[in-house]
């Protein structure tokens, strides 16, 4: 099949490229709200619960408004877009006030997409939901679908050290140039995008369908482009595209449209759209093609067409200016509590560029927040900070511009709230997506698995730095939203069949990595693990590593690539065997957090709808 170039297209239902004539750069406020998309949304989903619209249209439909099925019947999970994570308190607020009236679980739950979804929503409530979260200026518009994503973003963006320049300001004008666009409703399959603001690539740009890495040449401003990166059954490192795009003329954004024209034209790809990514496109007829077809692209009539100058749409916040006054008075770490505030302040606590401030990660077990918490952080950010938050890919918070001086009070109100653990980003710190809580497409229960983890490695006592610092990530499928391909330690959640009955199971990767702007895939394992054996096996890999390493300074990937996949093989085999069904083997028969035997059961996932 050859790759097709685009035809101009014209514009039609698929969305609109009118924009607002003022966007309100208001921290948060990035996507315009649109109320009479609520109204709709309240006589659809009337329609469809009444038998008037049949399913899959309606699935359609409600996926461009950011509502997903879950695996249960009759409640849906939304999931609200935070562009580059930015957050504010009173966006905060909103997010409790919703969970309390509207969310049966009564939690909030942040993405490694850097959104925050609710799950178990009757679709009766999802009208006012939205309605509220929009009085907040938040939005779930095309937070599912066939769409441009949530837009990722480093969240030290703006106050690292090492960055290029802050992208953010333009990271604010695509989002606001794609949503709604469109070219960009009805593609092959969902893009996903990342902002770098430096080489460390915080934003992991390499899983990307297309990312942005700052880049200045001569005093102009740039970025590179790169194109093809995705994770799940196909992993691929995204190649460049181009080496500079420039961005106060939004040459980004034309080359940017130019790809996603050329993806949206290849009907070949929607034959299969469980693979009908972007990286699916490069890795057939290769970057150079693209490139190619991108430069044909950019002669078109389209062109001309469109308004491509940022300055309009640039997101443009002075955080600074909304930072509290010095306080007059503040506290300081005591003999009781000096040791615990220096480890977290180790793991937690960043130096910002601008002297005199720093920032704090919180560490947001599982990605869960409740009501309460929502409200004590953003009482928190008020008090101790400029007020807007960034959410991260690791599901914690960022509070960014904390003055040095109110770094300590910042952490004994988090402690009031249960959220200044030790350990963000750390070996405690373990991501995973939600698997058979919600999703159709799980099969195991990642969520109870991460719970069994962090308990075990917790009870470890860790305290060398180098074992505090592999990150242990895991899926419920081989899918990867938890991005466990790129874990030092990574599992997905498969099974094992022991006649007619079926042990919950997992599949290891060692090796992966995503630091310091190197992505690398970690080696998959030949063993299975039965579910409720995997913190064991965590526990010897561990011991393993600190046993046999070389030296104080090898790393635990350096150890892996060193001894090779069947050392770690090999010192699980025993825990890979399967047992057989019996009275007193019946825990294994059931997954973590649950209480019945188990059984894969997985629906038609709704990404490819």
């Amino acid at each position: 099949m050859e790759p097709t170039s685009t035809p101009s297209r014209p514009h039609g239902p698929r969305g609109s490229l009118k924009a607002p004539e003022v966007y309100e750069n208001v921290p948060g406020h990035i996507i315009p709200i649109l109320q009479e998309e609520f109204a709709d949304f309240e006589v659809e989903s009337e329609k469809f619960l009444g038998g008037e619209t049949p399913e899959p249209q309606f699935i359609g439909f409600r996926l461009k408004q950011g509502v997903y099925g879950q695996r249960q019947p009759d409640v849906n999970m939304i999931r609200v877009k935070l562009p580059w994570g930015g957050v504010t308190p009173e966006q905060l607020e909103a997010f409790a006030d919703v969970v309390e009236n509207y969310v049966p679980k009564n939690k909030a739950h942040l993405t490694t997409r850097q959104c925050i979804q609710m799950h178990d929503v009757p679709l009766r409530n999802m009208t006012p939901l939205m309605t509220r979260i929009a009085e907040a200026g938040l939005s779930s518009r095309e937070g599912c679908g066939n769409t441009v994503r949530n837009v990722t973003g480093d969240p030290w963006a703006g106050i690292a050290h090492d960055e290029t320049f802050d992208p953010t300001p333009y990271a604010g004008a695509y989002v606001r140039y794609f949503v709604r666009h469109p070219t960009t409703q009805l593609m092959p399959r969902k893009v996903k995008t990342a902002f770098a603001a430096s080489d460390a690539d915080r934003a992991i740009t390499g899983i990307h369908d297309i990312a942005f890495i700052p880049r200045i040449r001569d005093g102009v401003k740039g970025f590179e482009i790169r194109v093809g990166g995705g994770t799940s059954i196909m992993p691929r490192v995204a190649p460049t595209l181009t080496e500079f795009a420039t961005v106060d003329d939004g040459e980004y954004l034309k080359i940017a449209e130019a790809v996603f024209r050329i993806f949206d034209a290849q009907d070949w790809l929607r034959v299969n759209r469980a693979r009908a990514r972007m990286k699916v496109f490069v890795d057939k007829f290769g970057i150079e093609e693209l490139r190619r077809q991108v430069d044909e692209q950019l002669q078109g009539d389209w062109v001309n067409e469109r308004n491509f100058d940022p300055q309009p749409l640039l997101f443009i916040m002075d955080e600074e200016a909304h930072v509290p006054p010095v306080p007059e008075t503040y506290g300081t770490p005591t003999p009781d509590d000096a040791a615990e505030f220096a480890r977290f302040s180790e793991a937690s606590v960043r130096k910002q560029r601008q002297e005199g401030f720093s920032s704090i990660e919180i560490k947001v077990t599982r990605g869960d927040l409740s009501p309460e918490q929502l409200r004590g952080i953003a009482d928190v950010a008020r008090r101790f900070s400029a007020g807007w938050m960034r959410a991260t890919v690791f599901q914690n918070l960022v509070l960014r511009w904390v003055r040095d001086e109110s770094v300590y009070d910042a952490w004994k109100a988090l402690g009031e709230l249960g959220l200044n653990d030790i350990g963000a980003q750390e070996i405690n710190d373990v991501v995973s997506c939600p698997g058979t809580d919600s999703c159709k497409l799980g099969i195991t229960s990642s969520m109870g698995l991460n719970r069994a983890v962090q308990a075990k490695v917790e009870s470890m006592n860790i305290t060398d730095p180098l074992t505090r610092g592999i990150h242990i990530k895991m899926s419920g499928c081989p899918n990867g939203c938890s991005q466990h391909h790129i874990g030092n330690i990574g599992f997905y959640g498969a099974s094992i069949k022991v006649g007619e009955h079926t042990l919950p199971a997992y599949v290891a990767h060692i090796g992966g990595n995503y630091e310091g702007g190197d992505v690398v895939f970690g080696t998959r394992l030949k063993v299975r693990l039965p579910a409720k054996r995997v913190p064991d096996a965590v526990e010897r890999w561990l011991t393993m590593y600190q046993a046999e390493r070389t030296s104080d300074t090898e790393t635990f990937n350096q150890y892996a690539e060193r001894v090779g996949t069947k050392r770690f093989e090999d010192e699980v085999r025993d825990l890979s065997i399967a047992v057989d069904f019996s009275v007193e083997t019946m825990q294994m028969f059931i997954d973590w957090n649950r209480d019945v035997p188990f059984v894969v059961q997985r629906g038609e996932g709704e990404c490819a709808v």
